[in-house]
């Protein structure tokens, strides 16, 4: 079995550290690079341990200092600097499998990149979807790109769907009924409506089930994420909104479920655990056995689920109606959030106003056809810039 050449685009996070681990079990692979935004410190250890011949950090302020590191540390990787070198990485002939797994808007470029040179992409950024779902699979479909979602939820119903691959449309998959993304609901699942106005980013952050990073963390339990999912599907499954749900799962152990016609019903279950649907993209179509905590049912014991409560995750519903108004909406969505989750991380505004904003700024901004690169960048620049005003008059 020949090595394939992997790049892993936001290395430094927790996607790209459980892909790491998982690389590490298996001799089956050969890191061809690795990206960091400014954390120069795993980086480096990253760096040292699988030795890629490139390393991307994208803020040039810190490259001096890191290539002298790399230099000390007798590492013979490559240093290349700036948000261009992510695209060089991302399609470079070498690589065969491209980790897309950097947060936020910041991902869209590179991950396109990767797409259009019709690589294998894991992708874990939901903003290529989400902001160009449209545009981003017509991309992948011309290239003949493979694209194995890695959220998750959406690998789980990857993992139940008949293998005729990414991009289903309704009449080519007759027999399906719907699909459900499961939500293990937060840290503030059933923390009393009048404190959530209260709540700090720390406590945002402390996720009962999944190790995420900040902002992941906070749509989480802003239930963001779920909506975000949402569109994601819309668009890799090729499903209409009435075909998509959501409930809430507590225990995290089934991750989604599809329902086909005749009554039948597939659900993927594991542990909280990335590494599975990493694992499972790294070798698709194959498994690779990894080190893992065995699902154990008489341990657990129940299963609980639950409608989704919108009067106390606002976020989720913004999601939703983003996907049924279409067009540039979702970018709108996406662009309030990420800033308004960086306003509340930073104690600019309450947990609550994250989702104030952002529907003041979905009403404000018209919305069009997302039908280019250049309008979707233009919509998500104005979206900005409104929500960053409506912070500085909270202030």
């Amino acid at each position: 079995m020949s090595i394939q050449k992997l790049t892993i685009l936001g290395s430094t996070g927790s996607i790209g550290a459980n892909t790491l681990d998982v690389v590490r079990v298996t001799n089956r692979f050969e890191v061809y690079a690795l990206s960091a935004n400014t954390n120069t410190k795993i980086l480096l250890q990253q760096c040292i341990e699988f030795n890629p011949k490139i390393a991307v950090l994208v803020n040039e302020n810190l490259a001096e200092d890191f290539n002298s590191q790399l230099v000390q540390a007798g590492c013979d990787t490559e240093l290349k600097t700036g948000v261009d070198a992510l695209d060089e990485i991302a399609e470079n002939s070498e690589v065969d499998i491209v980790m897309a797994s950097i947060v936020g808007s910041a991902g869209l470029k590179s991950s396109l990149a990767a797409v259009q040179s019709g690589k294998k992409i894991l992708l874990a950024n939901k903003e290529a979807l989400v902001m160009m779902g449209e545009l981003f699979m017509q991309v992948a479909e011309d290239s003949g790109s493979t694209i194995i979602p890695i959220d998750s939820e959406h690998n789980a119903i990857f993992q139940c769907l008949p293998d005729t691959g990414i991009g289903i449309q309704e009449s080519q998959f007759k027999y399906l009924e719907k699909v459900i993304l499961t939500a293990s609901g937060g840290p503030f699942l059933d923390l009393p409506l009048s404190e959530l106005r209260e709540v700090t980013p720390q406590q945002a952050c402390a996720h009962p089930k999944w190790e995420m990073g900040e902002k992941i963390s906070v749509d989480s339990a802003t239930m963001m994420n779920k909506g975000l999912e949402f569109i994601e599907a819309h668009y890799l499954f090729g499903l209409d909104a009435n075909k998509i749900e959501v409930l809430i799962h507590p225990q995290s152990i089934i991750h989604s479920l599809v329902y086909f016609d005749d009554g039948s019903v597939l659900a993927q279950m594991a542990n909280p655990d990335m590494r599975v649907p990493i694992a499972y993209g790294l070798a698709y179509p194959e498994r690779l056995a990894i080190e893992k905590k065995t699902l154990d049912l008489v341990e657990i014991q129940k299963l609980e689920f639950r409608r989704v409560d919108e009067s106390r995750f606002p976020c989720f519903r913004l999601g939703v109606e983003a996907l049924k108004e279409g067009g540039t909406a979702p970018v709108t969505l996406n662009a309030a959030n990420e800033v308004a989750v960086e306003a509340f991380l930073s104690g600019k505004i309450e947990f609550m106003q994250i989702p104030a904003i952002i529907e003041s700024v979905l009403s404000e901004i018209p919305c069009e056809a997302a039908s280019s690169l250049a309008i979707i960048q233009h919509v998500d620049m104005m979206a900005r810039k409104l929500s960053n005003e409506l912070i500085l008059k909270e202030l």
